[in-house]
C-alpha cells in the first residue's frame, strides 16, 4: 500500500510540475506577442488618409486635398472605395506597391475616400455609385469628366481595375494641365497587356452582388 501511494504521490507531483511549465510556457508566448510592435510598413493607421492604399502617396482628407490643390495649383486624384467591396480590395495592393504610381503622385493632390466619408453630393457619381471611383479635379475643384478610363467599360467610365489605366489618366492631366511628363514617369503603353472591361467589372455601391457589366445590360 505504502507502494501505492508513493506512486500515486509522484504521479500527481509529476503532473503539477509539468502543468506549471505549460502554463508558464503560455505565459511567456502570450507577453511575447502582446509586446511585439509591427513592422512599420504595416501599419496602415500610420497615415489615417491612406486607408491601406500606401504611405508611400501623400494622402489628404478631401477638403483639405481642395485647398491645397488649389493653393499649390496642382489637380486632385479622387478614389471613392469601400471596405465591403471585392473589386476594391482587388486594387488596393496594385496601388500600395506601384513605386510607379507613388512618383507621379507628385505632381498631384492625393485623397481617397473609404465608405461613409464618400460625400453624398451628385457631382461625385457623374455616371453612377459603382465602386471603386476615380475622379479628378483641376486645381480649382472643377471635376474633369473627360478624364476616364479609355481601356475599361463605356458603361463604368470611372472605374479602374489595374494602375496601368489609372497613370494612363493621370499622365493624360498632367499633359492638359501641367508641364510635361518626365520620362522616367511615362508609361509605354505598347507595353501595356490587353485587358477585358467586362471581367473587371465595378460593384454597385448598395449591393455586394458581383453582377457583371455584360450581365447588367441585358437586363
Amino acid at each position: 500500500m505504502w507502494g501505492w501511494r508513493f506512486r500515486n504521490h509522484s504521479t500527481f507531483s509529476l503532473l503539477a510540475i509539468t502543468s506549471g511549465i505549460v502554463a508558464l510556457t503560455c505565459i511567456v508566448i502570450v507577453g511575447s506577442a502582446g509586446g511585439r510592435q509591427l513592422d512599420p510598413e504595416d501599419e496602415e493607421d500610420k497615415n489615417d488618409a491612406a486607408h491601406g492604399l500606401g504611405q508611400h502617396i501623400t494622402w489628404l482628407p478631401l477638403k483639405e486635398g481642395f485647398e491645397i490643390a488649389e493653393k499649390e495649383d496642382k489637380p486632385l486624384m479622387l478614389i471613392i472605395h469601400k471596405s465591403w467591396c471585392g473589386a476594391c480590395r482587388s486594387l488596393k495592393p496594385k496601388i500600395k506597391e506601384s513605386k510607379e504610381l507613388g512618383e507621379l503622385s507628385k505632381k498631384f493632390v492625393m485623397v481617397n475616400v473609404l465608405d461613409d466619408e464618400e460625400p453624398p453630393e451628385e457631382l461625385y457619381r457623374p455616371d453612377g455609385g459603382y465602386i471603386p471611383r476615380i475622379l479628378f479635379f483641376s486645381p480649382k475643384g472643377e471635376l474633369m469628366d473627360d478624364v476616364i478610363n479609355t481601356e475599361g467599360n463605356p458603361q463604368y467610365k470611372y472605374y479602374y481595375y489595374d494602375v496601368d489605366g489609372i497613370m494612363t489618366s493621370m499622365n493624360g492631366v498632367v499633359k492638359k494641365l501641367l508641364s510635361p511628363l518626365d520620362d522616367d514617369t511615362n508609361i509605354d503603353q505598347n507595353t501595356k497587356d490587353a485587358k477585358d472591361a467586362d471581367e473587371n467589372a465595378p460593384e454597385d455601391e448598395t449591393t455586394t452582388d458581383t453582377t457583371t457589366a455584360s450581365d447588367k445590360s441585358e437586363l
